[in-house]
């Protein structure tokens, strides 16, 4: 006759309704479902099904306290705002100078860069002619 949590279409014990990852109770907490109706706490959903950032591996998660984050994609790939970095200097590509990504054969490279990668390769083509 204790108080009874309705969630998912099923009827829950208040200490039995927790994250199927971590056990964390969820009552009055945030919580979401996967495909197969397991249930998760935020966190763990976004550990779980976020993508991964190909520099780190981490996942691109919002930050503790926040619902939302940037992910950015180019050339296929994902990365955390703060990986998205030149290849060759290591200058990040989402501010300053060297703003926007110029790739060249699947390298993330800045614009400088891109042209020192460009140059060299001309070089080298017209000394093996």
């Amino acid at each position: 006759m204790e108080r009874i949590l309705r969630a998912t279409g099923k009827a829950y014990h208040p200490h039995c309704f927790t994250c199927v990852v971590c056990s964390r109770s969820l009552d009055g907490v945030p919580f979401t479902v996967d495909a197969s109706n397991h249930i998760h706490c935020i966190e763990d959903f976004h550990k779980k099904f976020a993508p991964r950032c190909c520099v780190c591996s981490e996942p691109i998660m919002p930050a503790p306290g926040q619902e939302e984050t940037v992910r950015i994609v180019a050339l296929d790939r994902d990365f955390h705002v703060q990986c998205y970095r030149c290849e060759d200097c290591g200058s990040l590509l989402s501010e300053g100078d060297n703003q926007g990504c110029y790739p060249l054969d699947g390298h993330v490279l800045c614009k400088n860069c891109n042209s020192s990668r460009i140059q060299d390769l001309t070089a080298k083509a017209t000394t093996d002619l």
